[in-house]
């Protein structure tokens, strides 16, 4: 298979996201996830930009990376400055990194515009500092900015700009999409014409995303020759993003058969995703190709039946080659193969009549508000009722749950719970940031001694949604929980008129769900 090189610039191109900013613990995290994932190069910042990004190399030095090239990105010499005393390259060198990113602008007007130079000036701007840091024994990877917009304005003038940097040594030319505005066919075009004109030297891409087609431009520039990829963990990147390496690399590897990374390291790729979404605090995007939560999540009924006589009818890949698992939602839209899948999921022997009795209990429950796809650990416990295997960890007596407020600004909320475990009553009190986080502190303070892994639980997402609006106050929520422990994360739903008995419900599921799990 051939060799393509992957080039991620999550931490240089990645942080000009909208409302990412990386502390220097963020980035050295991401660095070595990075590098555990089998990437070839880390783009690290831009290295003239500000202290943080000098302070990020000189201690990512120390990190002991297994894999990765880390690269330091700045920009051509400045007009009528020269090269050895440029702060730009002068800043690079001090990185002591083994290769380099140097933009140069290939668009005419961008020269005359922005620049205010001339043309052959920046045609020796963009030569001067290839050949003098190729002189430091740097790597030199020559981002071609505006390439395919200055091509399409001025074909000979960024061609022209090309020769000047890998006439002065570049071992890689990176053709840059930057304004994200192209579409695949030309991609596709004028990369081949550069390929064909520059067959001896490394071609690259780096697409963005404008238009929504930075993966398909970038798969289109390998097929006319491009074997550098660039591009970010999750397609962060600024405005629209950068072309999503989450699927570039499956598409690559399973799609076109190039050696991209090993197939380990590409199973890591879902564990990855979801990595820098939490250091970004960002949401995970559920429908995200390869890597979403929904990428293999099934719900309709005939797909399901489908795919329990053969996974091809209805997935692309197999998840568990990107690391994903296959998923299969229960709503009012099932049918019995949906709930027949889930039971293979438990370990339960196939059982039509149970089935049955499951999807209308199902049905039921969904007419009065509740909702299972966000909410397995409560499907699970429902199963187990039904099935009459369930045995509840607990048996309240009552709750109660007060709010004080003292002037305007401070509030204290407690909630008592009284409980009867094996004959034994608890009556515990605890306080929280309101009467969610109240309940569930008293509720696990009254159930320690008897289960300790309690402890082990978390909160982690609260969810309330009003299921019928038009009753105004009256109207029923509905409660999504997610919890956590050491090892895992779970849902659990409730649902009522009163937002604390919906949210007394979730809570209950989440902690009889924990009992059950490691009781095994």
């Amino acid at each position: 298979m051939e060799k393509i090189f992957v080039y991620d610039t999550t931490l240089r191109d990645g942080m000009q996201a909208e409302g990412i900013s990386f502390s220097l613990h963020d980035k050295l995290a991401i660095a070595k996830c990075l590098d555990d994932l089998g990437i070839q190069y880390i783009e690290g910042g831009f290295a003239a930009s500000n202290q943080k990004e000098m302070t990020f190399f000189a201690e990512l030095a120390n990190l002991g990376l297994k894999n990765a090239k880390v690269t330091a990105f700045g920009s051509t010499r400045r007009a009528k400055t020269k090269v050895d005393n440029d702060t730009s390259i002068s800043a690079i060198l001090a990185c002591k990194t083994p290769a380099a990113a140097i933009v140069g602008k290939t668009w005419d007007m961008h020269v005359t515009d922005v620049l205010n130079c001339k043309l052959d000036e920046n045609l020796s701007m963009c030569a001067d500092s290839v050949k003098y840091l190729k002189s430091k024994g740097l790597e030199v990877i020559f981002d071609a900015e505006h390439f395919y917009d200055g091509y399409k304005d001025n074909p000979e003038y960024a061609m022209k700009v090309l020769s000047a940097a890998a006439n002065a040594g570049a071992d890689a030319i990176v053709l840059c999409d930057t304004n994200g505005g192209s579409l695949p066919n030309d991609i596709a075009r004028i990369t081949e014409l550069v390929t064909t004109q520059f067959s001896s030297i490394v071609i690259g891409i780096h697409a963005h995303n404008d238009t929504d087609c930075a993966t398909a431009n970038s798969l289109a520039a390998v097929q006319a020759g491009a074997r550098h990829v660039q591009g970010t963990i999750n397609g962060l990147g600024e405005r629209c993003g950068n072309a999503n390496l989450c699927t570039l690399i499956p598409d690559l590897a399973f799609k076109m058969g190039f050696d991209v990374l090993t197939e380990d390291k590409i199973k890591m790729l879902t564990e990855t995703s979801l990595y820098v979404f939490e250091i970004a605090n960002l949401t995970p995007i559920m429908n995200m190709p390869y890597v979403g939560e929904s990428a293999f999540a099934h719900k309709g009924g005939l797909h399901i039946d489908a795919l329990r006589k053969n996974k091809k009818t209805y997935e692309h890949i197999d998840p568990e080659l990107i690391g994903n698992e296959r998923r299969f939602l229960i709503s009012e839209l099932s049918g019995k193969s949906n709930i027949l899948a889930k039971l293979e999921k438990y370990k339960i022997a196939e059982d039509k009549k149970l089935a049955r009795k499951i999807l209308e209990a199902v049905q039921l429950l969904e007419d009065q508000g509740y909702q299972f796809e966000a909410a397995e650990a409560s499907f699970e416990l429902l199963v187990r009722k039904i099935m009459g295997t369930h045995k509840p960890a607990f048996e309240l007596v009552k709750y109660l749950v007060t709010s004080e407020q003292q002037g305007q600004t401070a509030s204290i909320t407690k909630a008592s719970v009284e409980l009867r475990v094996d004959g034994v009553t608890e009556n515990v009190t605890g306080q929280g940031d309101g009467p969610v986080d109240a309940l569930d502190t008293a509720l696990r303070k009254s159930l320690m001694k008897f289960y300790p892994n309690i402890k082990d639980v978390h909160l982690i997402d609260y969810k309330v949604r009003v299921v019928n609006a038009r009753a105004g106050t009256a109207a029923r929520v509905r409660v999504i929980i997610e919890s956590r422990d050491k090892d895992s994360i779970w849902g659990t739903v409730g649902v009522s008129e009163n937002v604390i008995e919906a949210s007394w419900l979730a809570l209950v599921d989440s902690v009889e769900y924990k009992i059950q799990k490691d009781a095994g």
